[in-house]
């Protein structure tokens, strides 16, 4: 008879432990999101102004011809790319897994690992892409000694980011999002600082910003290096190789590879075509509609770099609920951030860049336009590919997806060969991704026994309300405002109100619009005080 009392007891306390453990997750979760959107914010308005007077100061031709020489060199950045988040995957793992000796070997293997891809890198750069930027690339002749200087500093750049990696990845998997909000206002900071010393006299601004911005890129890595050696035992390196570990990290990387590959195909890859087509004007619009696309992608990038360590370590812990509740929001919350950026951006994109930038490039108000489409559909990719890649299992799921993206290359070649504007590539890039999504959501539910039907109910049919609802009142708002300042800014607000309403009344359910309002109050209370 002693015996049912305490097994209720028990289970009563398991149960405890673990609506505590969930509270605590979340308020991590929250306070690191908190952390990461107002160290965006400041790094963002610092950037945006960063690259007024960098556009500004180096001219059109100049700003296009960093913009895709640097870009050239990142498309041999998908060889390091694919252990990148190899190596985010393990050390996330091991940190579920509470394996603290298991952790050493992972960081120490990536770290070997990172360092021979990084002289890869430099081969490659040195041979085949010295001869691409020769034989095809549009430089003007007079500007081809500043576009190598600004090859060579983006080669030791691209080696010093790859070097960064297992340090970033450490301080992630710990959730220290403290430390990236403050190193990425130290970088931000001293970009702000290059831009301005560019205006001094007696340099050639193109030369003396590539090198400077490797000099930021050093003195970064070193701060991450020092911040993590201070705090996480694990990345004191000592030389150890297991030969096991390295085949796991190297075979899991070399399926991230066709990730990797696609990626900086259908961004960095179709830059160069551009240049190869269009020449660096076109390189130049293209280089101010992406800088838009980040900035609006840092804000759900918040959420999801909060997100995706709980996300990992779940499944580590096979609490498989938990882990699909927490794909659903991220995922969810991630497109009503974009769409409440990027409806005011769509609706008064001349306005916003004229306020922005003294010299709008041709083609610009277009691109960005379409860049923002593309962002939506992204924003809903990345919960699925960290679910994909929790599993370890991601043959069959980068053959897919990765094969898909990568046709975004060629196609664009297509077109542009056929004589479609420059639009078109961007076109081609919505249509890939779209197709993409659909895919990543068909794998990852057979991988983590994520059934489509609470995908769509939970996801994207809250996503298809809120992006009926959400435009109807602005575009009344701009057929009756003046075509002036008042009534520009008059649409801007009213798409930001009217989005914040629809997702708060359609977009959420009735616990979320209760924490919503419960955190609201609490806010009003304190300021009230």
């Amino acid at each position: 008879m002693a015996t049912a009392p305490r097994t209720r007891s028990e289970g009563r306390t398991r149960t405890e432990q673990a609506k505590q453990a969930l509270e605590h997750n979340t308020k991590r979760i929250a306070k690191n999101t908190l952390l990461l959107y107002c160290r965006m914010l400041l790094t963002m308005a610092i950037s945006l102004y960063t690259s007024r007077v960098v556009l500004n100061t180096l001219g059109v031709t100049d700003y296009g011809i960093y913009n895709v020489v640097g870009g050239m060199i990142a498309l041999f950045y998908f060889i390091g790319g694919s252990m990148s988040t190899a190596t985010q995957r393990f050390i996330t793992f091991a940190m579920g897994r509470e394996d603290e000796q298991y952790l050493r070997k992972v960081f120490s293997m990536s770290v070997q690992i990172h360092f021979a891809l990084a002289i890869l890198i430099v081969v490659l750069a040195e041979t085949a892409g010295l001869w691409f930027m020769d034989r095809y690339m549009q430089i003007p002749h007079d500007r081809a000694e500043a576009a190598l200087w600004v090859f060579q500093f983006s080669v030791l750049s691209c080696c010093t980011m790859l070097l960064c990696t297992p340090y970033n990845a450490t301080i992630i998997a710990h959730e220290r999002m403290q430390a990236f909000a403050y190193i990425s206002v130290l970088e931000a900071i001293l970009k702000l600082a290059i831009a301005f010393s560019l205006l001094a006299p007696g340099f050639d601004k193109l030369k003396l910003y590539a090198l400077l911005m490797f000099s930021v890129q050093m003195l970064i890595r070193l701060v991450y290096g020092y911040y993590c050696r201070r705090n996480f035992k694990e990345t004191r390196f000592k030389f150890q190789y297991d030969r096991k570990l390295a085949a796991e990290m190297t075979s899991f990387a070399s399926w991230n590879l066709l990730g990797s590959l696609a990626y900086v195909a259908h961004t960095q890859g179709v830059n160069v075509l551009l240049n190869v087509f269009f020449g660096p004007a076109v390189n130049a619009a293209r280089a101010v509609a992406v800088q838009v696309q980040g900035a609006v992608a840092s804000f759900y990038g918040n959420v999801q770099t909060a997100i995706n360590p709980q996300i990992t370590k779940s499944y580590a812990q096979n609490d498989l609920p938990y882990m699909h509740s927490l794909t659903f929001k991220s995922s969810r919350f991630s497109f009503f951030i974009v769409l409440t950026l990027a409806l005011p951006l769509f609706m008064e994109p001349e306005f916003i860049l004229r306020l922005w930038l003294t010299t709008v490039p041709d083609h610009t108000v277009n691109f960005l336009r379409l860049v923002l489409i593309t962002v939506m559909i992204d924003s809903l990719s990345n919960p699925m590919m960290i679910s994909a890649q929790a599993t370890g299992r991601i043959k069959v799921y980068q053959m897919a997806v990765g094969g898909l993206l990568l046709f975004i290359l060629p196609a664009s070649y297509v077109a542009l060969k056929a004589g479609f504007p420059p639009e078109a590539m961007f076109v081609v890039h919505i249509v890939f991704s779209i197709a993409a999504q659909a895919c990543r959501v068909i794998l990852v539910a057979r991988m983590t026994a994520i059934a489509k039907t609470d995908y769509c109910k939970n996801v994207l049919w809250p996503l298809l309300k809120v992006s009926i609802v959400a435009p109807i009142v602005p575009l009344a708002c701009k057929t009756l405002a003046t075509p002036d300042t008042i009534g520009m800014v008059m649409v801007c607000a009213t798409c930001l109100l009217s989005s914040a309403f629809a997702i708060y009344r359609i977009g959420c359910d009735d616990k979320e619009r209760s924490f919503a309002k419960q955190h609201i109050l609490q806010f009003i209370r304190h300021e009230a005080k």
